[in-house]
């Protein structure tokens, strides 16, 4: 870990990705804007004409499908390219344009679902059982599901030219927490200055060393501190307009406008918070395993993330990290394996943290193109799994798109993290499975636990959190600095139980979460990792019904609903079993872990 960062131009080409895939030059890139600008045009053109024949109606969803691919092929190089270095103007510009395209398109657009749910019940049905409009029959039932909650054409109008200004709050969050925010520089293991970075935060938290740790703590949030009440702002301008939009919906809440856009049921959010709530007994032992294995009289904050092992530390570079993934992902089968080695020597991945390259890690795909992966990796098996994680995701996509046209190729969110978090289970039960010494065992089996605690317990605190402070607007209850930290706090206390000592930094960690800008996303995380667990110990168990229902998940798209979906899997997210499923094995796991002692 070198006390600066490199800048973008001194990375190896071969661990940056090939954005030349998704748009090959500026000329492409011209003529793709172009034809975005044209397509808005087109739009008018088709207005009061859509309930006149099935013909036309099948020729205005050909042509906005194939609009949509052109502006989500500039959405992606615009964002890509920017995230590559957030400081570079020229990309930072080109996003907004594209923003600004889109916000045109959708108010040109405005026009659309209130004409097809004008159109009478009888002829729609005829239309439904014509030819041309077959392929798109699932997304016409889709539209038509959202009729009580459709405006008039002009109020839809409204609502599409008002998004591009409710989005500033995502868009000022975004440019603060990547470009603009600078933390302290620490003393490291060695006596060595360290700037504490996004990308740095979490192998700081790792250290050995105590006093490392509770610096990089302490540096990390003093920063986010300082700006509380900014920041705060922020949060509460995302959540009025989220709670804006479900309002003008006419929505009982945000949360269940944003999970009816998954059609996914309340009672799933609801079944994961009393799950998790009732079980929080087990991450209070592991909390108190925590504290006896590192031997402190008081366990803080700064500790969570502390390695538990004394004798055993273990270093993967990128190159052998492509080859662990590729060993633990063998019960996928070979087709599997052969594109995960496409996806590494093709340049699909961006792999190291360079000066302003965007915090955390993301998978993006676009239909006709290979997916990619953005991450900071560090030498850690964090960061294996981490990619094993986000080739989950590209994978899926991967998947979709070549099994799906493109009306049905994006997958929704709510199963977007099955597929990722099947890779990281695998990948952590064959390394268990196959460690060569005890405190090998004990190191793997404490990275299993610790994504329990990081994706299926954080996630939830994330949830609850988010789903509170989303009531509070509702009942017009002002987010401030105060109130959140408050909120934020009172949850890490009940989350962690008397074994913890909930520093007062933690109470700003809420600040730093890029996933809250997405309304109702991170509970997705704890559903997914639950349905996953489930998953992969039925395929390591030799399941093979459930081996073929993953890869018609994988293939599925958003051809079928997600609970659906899962079914393939055998797999029902509307009953409470799954999410005990989980909370089992992570009882299993802390027995199995007591044992290695």
């Amino acid at each position: 870990m070198g006390a600066q960062l490199k800048k973008r131009s001194e990375i190896e080409e071969k661990y940056k990705w090939n954005l030349e895939d998704l748009i090959p030059s500026k000329e492409a890139l011209n003529s793709l804007l172009k034809e975005a600008e044209e397509g808005i045009s087109v739009y008018k053109t088709y207005q009061g004409r859509l309930g006149s024949s099935a013909a036309v109606l099948a020729e205005f969803l050909a042509f906005d499908g194939k609009l949509d691919e052109v502006f989500s092929r500039l959405f992606a190089y615009a964002q890509q390219k920017s995230d590559e270095d957030t400081t570079v103007g020229e990309f930072q510009a080109l996003l907004s344009r594209v923003g600004t395209l889109s916000v045109r398109a959708m108010e040109a657009a405005a026009f659309v679902e209130p004409e097809i749910l004008a159109i009478p019940e009888t002829v729609m049905e005829e239309f439904l059982n014509t030819a041309e409009l077959s392929h798109y029959r699932l997304h016409l039932k889709r539209i038509l599901a959202k009729k009580e909650h459709m405006l008039t054409e002009a109020e839809e109008r409204i609502l599409s030219a008002a998004s591009g200004v409710t989005q500033a709050p995502s868009d000022i969050f975004r440019m603060f927490n990547n470009a603009d925010i600078r933390f302290p520089v620490i003393d490291g293991e060695n006596g060595e200055k360290i700037e504490v970075t996004h990308g740095r935060f979490i192998k700081l938290l790792s250290s050995r060393d105590r006093s490392v740790r509770e610096a990089a703590f302490h540096a990390y949030y003093s920063v986010y501190r300082q700006y509380a009440n900014t920041v705060a702002a922020m949060y509460e301008g995302n959540v009025k307009q989220a709670c804006f939009f479900a309002k003008m919906r006419k929505y009982g809440s945000s949360r269940e406008y944003y999970l009816s856009e998954n059609e996914i049921p309340e009672q799933v959010y609801e079944n994961l918070l009393k799950a998790v709530e009732e079980n929080l007994p087990l991450l209070h032992r592991y909390v108190s395993i925590r504290k006896r294995e590192l031997g402190v009289d008081t366990l803080h904050m700064y500790d969570l993330y502390a390695p538990l092992t004394e004798d055993y530390e273990r270093t993967v570079p990128f190159e052998e990290a492509k080859e662990l993934i590729l060993e633990g992902l063998k019960p996928l089968g070979e087709e599997y394996a052969a594109i995960l080695r496409q996806g590494f020597s093709g340049r699909w991945i961006d792999v190291y943290e360079n000066q302003g390259k965007r915090s955390g890690g993301y998978s993006n795909s676009v239909y006709g193109v290979h997916p990619y992966v953005l991450m900071s990796y560090e030498d850690t098996m964090d960061s294996v799994l981490t990619l094993a994680h986000e080739m989950g995701h590209s994978l899926h996509s991967w998947y979709s798109g070549h099994s799906q046209t493109s009306t049905y190729a994006h997958y929704k969110i709510f199963v977007a993290e099955v597929a990722s978090t099947c890779n990281e289970v695998l990948l952590l039960r064959h390394l268990i499975n196959r460690a060569e010494s005890a405190a090998e065992k004990k190191f793997l089996l404490n990275q299993f636990l610790e994504k329990f605690r990081g994706t299926f317990f954080r996630q939830a605190l994330f949830a609850e959190f988010e789903w509170k402070s989303h009531r509070m607007c509702q009942e017009e209850i002002p987010l401030t600095k105060d109130a959140l930290c408050k909120l934020y706090h009172d949850l890490n206390v009940k989350y962690f139980g008397e074994d913890m000592v909930v520093d007062s930094d933690i109470d700003y960690e809420w600040e730093r979460i890029p996933h809250f800008y997405r309304p109702f996303y991170v509970y997705q995380y704890s559903t997914g990792f639950a349905a996953a667990t489930a998953i992969a110990g039925r395929i390591l168990e030799g399941d093979q019904k459930t081996l073929n229902g993953y890869f018609e998940f994988l293939k599925g798209g958003c051809s079928m609903t997600p609970v659906e979906l899962l079914m393939l899997c055998g797999i029902d997210m509307e009953k409470p079993e799954v999410v005990g499923e989980a909370l089992r094995v992570f009882e299993q796991l802390l027995d199995e872990f007591e044992a290695c002692r």
